[in-house]
């Protein structure tokens, strides 16, 4: 297996976790993951959470002896939330470096881009935050997802407003891709269960001043406004939704408002505020009744949010830190039941796969889209990410409606 030269290796963000373990033959090389992860940009907080994830997977699966008799490293580059820059790593990764494998990057934009370059080669691709519906629907063999689909992210909200009697919905969203996939599916969903969908509005990625759209969201006057963000825009659409005054009975956001920054940011404004995620560390806490059936949903969550706290003591901890070690072990398994590196053999292994990680369930169709993963819904409640929906693993419950502004403490 040819090898990068010294130059190429210099320039990667290199991961390398292939020494020191017992029982693998040293002679073997080392199975070379490539991937590209935001560390700067619009993408960055997330993506960096993902990418522990995916080095503490490595880490563990080390640590049990590898997989098909050798270590497993990682190598990995900055792909700075470009699409373009993330395409151009991968190539270069696949036909300079020569990785036996690839991961998925950070974001539906980027993983879209970087798709192209992974069917071009035929070298499955596991994509662990490419969550946007399209990207499996192109006749691609060689992509396949992780987490559940943009378009139920705020499923759990639509169903709560639904349940408790509310009427109406505003939905806005960043114009990009993923972004537009969950407003189409918010759309669509509120529809379902008998909400009227009373304004529907769009930004350009950067936006930081929302008083137009949100003085058009306030006219309107909907009980819920569900907003399909990343991190800085959900952090400034809750910041003027209260210089504005604007009152729905329910406000959402989806990627950004699961993060602790979020709250550190907002201070007591993130009160109140849903978000959406595709797991939370909570669901291996325990709930009245007893305990999440998280041995049969999440094997091994519990041991893995405690060596994802032990081995990075401080760090940020979201669904996407879950995501990159969920997305990990699927392909670690691939590899395994293939018995193999060929491409070929590895996708078929896939294809076959029904199990459940740390992350919950992985079973992909023929196009490689994901029908066994569940999304929950949280709130955020004196400071903490309280898990409120899907019921049967909520271990708590809506404050319900959202409070005025003029009558919070």
């Amino acid at each position: 297996m040819r090898r990068a030269s010294a130059a190429v290796v210099a320039g990667l963000i290199s991961v390398s976790l292939a020494s020191g373990t017992p029982g693998i033959g040293q002679a073997q090389p080392p199975i070379r993951i490539g991937a590209s992860i935001a560390h700067t940009g619009a993408y960055a907080a997330p993506a960096q959470n993902q990418l522990r994830g995916y080095r503490l997977c490595v880490k563990h699966t080390n640590e049990k002896g590898g997989v098909l008799g050798r270590k497993l490293e990682l190598l990995v580059e900055d792909d700075r939330s470009q699409p373009a820059t993330a395409a151009r790593i991968y190539e270069k990764l696949i036909t300079q470096d020569r990785v036996d494998a690839i991961l998925g990057p950070y974001a539906s934009p980027i993983t879209e881009a970087v798709a192209d370059v992974s069917e071009k080669h035929r070298m499955p691709m596991v994509a662990t935050q490419g969550a946007a519906t399209s990207t499996y629907r192109k006749g691609r063999k060689f992509v396949f997802m992780v987490p559940s689909a943009a378009e139920v992210y705020l499923e759990g909200v639509i169903d709560i407003a639904a349940k408790r009697g509310l009427k109406t919905v505003a939905v806005i969203g960043e114009d990009t891709l993923f972004a537009r996939a969950v407003t189409q599916g918010t759309v669509e969903l509120a529809r379902k269960k008998g909400l009227e969908v009373l304004l529907v509005e769009a930004y350009p990625k950067g936006q930081a001043d929302f008083a137009a759209i949100l003085s058009r969201v306030r006219a309107a006057n909907p009980d819920l406004i569900g907003a399909a963000t990343y991190f800085d825009d959900a952090v400034a659409i809750t910041r003027q939704l209260k210089e504005l005054d604007v009152n729905p009975r329910m406000f959402a956001v989806t990627v950004g408002g699961d993060l602790l920054k979020f709250y550190e940011t907002l201070g007591r404004s993130a009160e109140y505020v849903y978000g959406a995620a595709q797991w939370e560390p909570e669901l291996v806490t325990l709930r009245a009744g007893g305990l999440i059936p998280i041995a049969r949903h999440y094997p091994g969550a519990r041991e893995f949010v405690e060596a994802y706290r032990k081995e990075f003591p401080g760090a940020d901890f979201s669904y996407h830190s879950a995501g990159g070690y969920g997305g990990c072990q699927v392909l670690v398994e691939a590899l395994r039941r293939a018995g193999s590196l060929d491409g070929e053999k590895v996708r078929d292994a896939i294809l076959g796969m029904d199990i459940n990680t740390v992350y919950g369930g992985f079973r992909v169709d023929a196009d490689g889209f994901q029908v066994a993963h569940r999304m929950v819904t949280f709130q955020w409640q004196d400071g903490k990410k309280v898990i409120v929906w899907p019921e049967d693993l909520a271990p708590g419950t809506p404050r319900f409606p959202t409070p005025p502004w003029s009558g919070r403490p």
